[in-house]
This record gives structure tokens, C-alpha cells and sequence, in this order.
């Protein structure tokens, strides 16, 4: 599995009393001093009223873009896709696509998705979880552009999470029970996103995923833009240029990313 170098793990190596459960040996926890995907989001600004677009709010992010429900208590989140190619010729590059809860306005976020890196003009995909501010997992199995995914984030109650993820096209799956202290659940998110970090503490470049979709999304069984409070997140650049465009929701509970430019 490929890793990349990160400025948070000297912090997140410090960070105690969270326990995971892997329910496959088939995961492999990631080693010190390396990078994993996921973690909460970096907002630039965010509250403008978007009525007109069917949701609450607009905000914008260094690293996520999606819709997230962000005004109550959630106990489940959900959504498909369908892994996209990555096309590998502007250099090192990254992109996941995941599901969660947390993150938007709190420090934990509990999350499994999958990913395209390129690395030396090479797309690698594979699928993951991540309990942070722990360490993420990524499963060993196989994950190649055009495979469908459905993922659920679930709490479960006493501090317990099930996360679950499957491949279907290459008919495997995992369902992965972890515990986490202290979980807000004041969010319930559809990301798709630029993964941190470099070691001046930046966004990692995010890879040209093409367009993709997210269908089905749902918060606590609901279709996510019925959810309340909900916010479209677009990702943008240092300079405020949007790096992906985010669709209006459609049925509530499906939209599109289309990528525009690395960083």
C-alpha cells in the first residue's frame, strides 16, 4: 500500500485512549511517520445562505467538497459510488472519497472510504477506515477504477462505531467495530477529498479524478439534503480557485464532483 509523509503523526502519536478492532486481518494498520487519508476539514470560509440551491449553507474547504448535514446529533451515514480512474501526468497526486461522521465542527472523525493516488505518473487505488485522530487502516484487498462501492458509518452506542464498506464488483467487503471517547457525531458528511498533509503543513495535491458520482447518500437513513442544516462544501485552492465543482443535489441524496486542477 503506498504511504505518504505527514505533519500531524508527531501529534496524533501523542493522542491516547482510543481503541480500534479490525474485524478482518486482511487491514493493516499504518506505520509511524507516514501519511493516511482522512481527518477533519480545513475550512476557509463558510455560513452564506444558499436557500436557492436546496441547503443551508455554502462553505469552502482546503481539502473537502461534498455535502455534510452539520445542525444535529447523527447516528448513520451513507452513500455508493463508483471508484473513478485516476489520470496521472501533473506529478504526485491524491483523491479519496469517503463517508462519515464528524469533523466539519468537531476534532474526531469516524470515516471509511477508498482512494487514487498517483505516484511516479502511477494510479494506485485501495479502501480504508480511520478513527482520528488515530491512524488509518487500509484493507488489502483488491480496488480498480470502475469497481461500485457502498460504504455506512454507524454508531452504535457506549462509544462503539460499526464501518462498513464493500466492493461489489470485486465481491469483497469488510464491517470494522472500533471505539472512540468522546465522538460529537454533530455532523454526518459525502466527501470528496484532498488529502492532508506536507510537511509545511499543506494540502496534498488532489489527483484528476475526471467526474464522479455519489448516489444514495443518506443521514440517519434519510436522504442527506433532507437531513437539515445541510452544507455544500467546495474545495478551493490557496488563491480561493475551486479545485472540483460539486452538483446540485439531486433526489436528495445524489450529486456529482468534477475535478478542475490539482492545487
Amino acid at each position: 500500500m503506498l504511504r505518504r509523509w505527514c505533519i500531524l503523526l508527531a501529534m496524533l502519536a501523542l493522542t491516547a485512549g482510543t481503541a480500534l478492532v479490525a474485524s478482518n486481518a486482511s487491514a493493516a494498520t499504518t506505520s509511524a511517520g507516514t501519511f493516511t487519508p482522512g481527518g477533519p476539514v480545513h475550512l476557509v470560509s463558510g455560513g452564506r445562505s444558499a436557500q436557492a440551491r436546496g441547503f443551508s449553507n455554502q462553505a469552502q474547504s482546503m481539502n473537502w467538497s461534498g455535502y455534510a448535514a452539520t445542525t444535529g446529533t447523527y447516528t448513520s451515514v451513507s452513500a455508493s459510488w463508483t471508484q473513478p480512474a485516476g489520470t496521472c501526468s501533473q506529478g504526485d497526486q491524491y483523491a479519496a472519497f469517503w463517508v462519515g461522521l464528524d469533523g466539519y465542527s468537531s476534532s474526531t472523525v469516524e470515516q471509511t472510504g477508498s482512494e487514487v493516488d498517483c505516484v511516479g505518473g502511477t494510479a494506485t487505488y485501495y479502501a480504508w477506515y480511520e478513527m482520528y485522530p488515530s491512524l488509518s487502516v487500509n484493507y488489502s484487498n483488491t480496488v480498480k477504477a470502475g469497481d461500485r462501492f457502498k460504504a455506512t458509518v454507524t454508531y452504535q452506542g457506549n462509544n462503539e462505531f460499526s464501518l462498513y464498506i464493500a466492493d461489489t464488483t470485486q465481491k469483497w467487503s469488510h464491517t470494522t467495530t472500533a471505539s472512540l471517547d468522546g465522538a460529537a457525531r454533530s455532523s454526518a458528511e459525502v466527501i470528496v477529498e484532498a488529502p492532508c498533509c506536507t510537511f509545511s503543513g499543506g494540502v496534498l495535491p488532489l489527483t484528476d479524478f475526471g467526474t464522479m458520482s455519489f448516489t444514495g447518500s443518506t443521514a440517519d437513513s434519510s436522504a442527506i439534503g433532507n437531513a437539515g442544516g445541510v452544507t455544500e462544501i467546495t474545495m478551493v485552492d490557496s488563491a480561493g480557485g475551486d479545485k472540483d465543482t460539486i452538483s446540485k443535489l439531486s433526489s436528495g441524496g445524489s450529486f456529482s464532483a468534477t475535478w478542475l486542477r490539482s492545487s
